[in-house]
């Protein structure tokens, strides 16, 4: 296997230049760099990644905590944040929080310990000691999706106001009026900043949203079953449930479908967080789509440029609303009156 002076005699440098080439060193010359990066492909070189953390204080390693594996947002998310990475020479450790902050908190023990160059985090909660000291240590951070108020940390995520905003003049034009929310854990940006744009956007319209319209989950699809059934056992069911992430939606409509109701006909619903599964489900289910891949893409350049000394901003990027037929169409907005209520089984 070729050795770095095995590089510095095929190129015709010192092994001191080979080493100022591979570690990104501005002051090697552009013919002595080509010279240098030929060499490596022709020999197959490969760097020992050990030893030359240990002459950098570099791992070339970025660790990434992600709220809930099992969320096809974060899976995407994570997806993109390795590819970007591996693209600028960065390798990447997930950890999965689940949504629990203690989860979290061993996640980030873990990779500081592995001595990473630096986290991203979409945070579970308002912010640990453990995650606050790394910040006040200096350790690179950027947060992505959710951030935590008052900490100064580049911010990558998305603005989805303007497309509840979107989704409620949507609705409203199809004619219903009683629209009930399956909201996130009040912990979270995301879920305390979706059912704020909710209830402006419904205000908007002169539509009233009830606190029986109004139902806690923790973005995972147990709490969206258990919080539409409540809902379709009022007296006075709404005639859309907006799940603020898929993954409740999707415990919705397990719920809806339960009980023998029909999509829209009988219950609409939409989505925060559109995922490729809404195109198939029947009918395909309205969603507010965030540009995930843009975002896990630019949280890592924007942390690499913490890490590599230079200056990052927060990046605020526009949702959209993807309008499907799971709330009716404008030809069918005078439905039939609700059916009768089921009993539970």
């Amino acid at each position: 296997m070729a050795g770095i002076k095995d590089v510095a005699a095929a190129a015709g440098v010192s092994v001191a230049t080979v080493s100022r080439v591979l570690n990104g060193h501005p002051s090697v010359s552009a013919e002595a760099r080509t010279r240098v990066l030929a060499a490596v492909r022709t020999l197959g070189y490969r760097p020992n990644a050990v030893a030359r953390s240990l002459r950098t204080d570099q791992t070339r390693t970025l660790g990434l905590v992600i709220s809930d594996v099992l969320n096809p947002y974060f899976t995407e998310l994570a997806r993109s944040v390795e590819e970007e990475a591996r693209t600028l020479g960065y390798s990447v450790i997930i950890g999965n929080a689940d949504e629990r902050p203690e989860l979290q908190d061993h996640h980030v023990r873990t990779l500081l310990d592995r001595r990473i160059d630096g986290l991203l985090i979409s945070p579970t909660d308002g912010g640990s000691p453990l995650m606050l000291d790394a910040v006040r240590a200096g350790t690179p951070m950027v947060f992505v999706d959710r951030w935590i108020p008052g900490v100064d940390v580049p911010v990558v995520r998305a603005d989805g106001r303007a497309a509840v905003h979107d989704l409620v003049a949507h609705l409203h034009g199809l004619g219903h009026r009683r629209l009930a929310i399956i909201a996130g854990p009040a912990a979270t940006t995301t879920g305390s900043e979706r059912v704020d744009a909710f209830r402006e956007a419904l205000a908007e319209y002169g539509i009233p949203l009830p606190d029986a319209y109004t139902g806690q989950g923790d973005f995972k699809a147990d709490s969206g079953r258990r919080v539409t059934e409540d809902f379709l056992d009022l007296a006075e069911p709404p005639e859309v449930v907006f799940a603020a992430d898929n993954l409740m939606a999707l415990g919705a409509l397990d719920a809806i479908r339960a009980r023998g109701l029909r999509v829209p006909e009988d219950i609409g619903l939409a989505a925060f967080d559109d995922i490729a599964w809404f195109v198939h489900t029947d009918p395909p289910i309205t969603a507010i789509a965030q540009p995930t891949g843009e975002l896990g893409r630019t949280a890592v350049r924007a942390l690499v440029d913490r890490i590599e000394g230079r200056p990052a901003r927060s990046v605020t990027v526009p949702a959209r609303l993807v309008a499907r037929r799971s709330c009716g169409e404008p030809a069918h907005a005078h439905r039939e009156p609700y059916p009768a209520r089921r009993s539970r089984s």
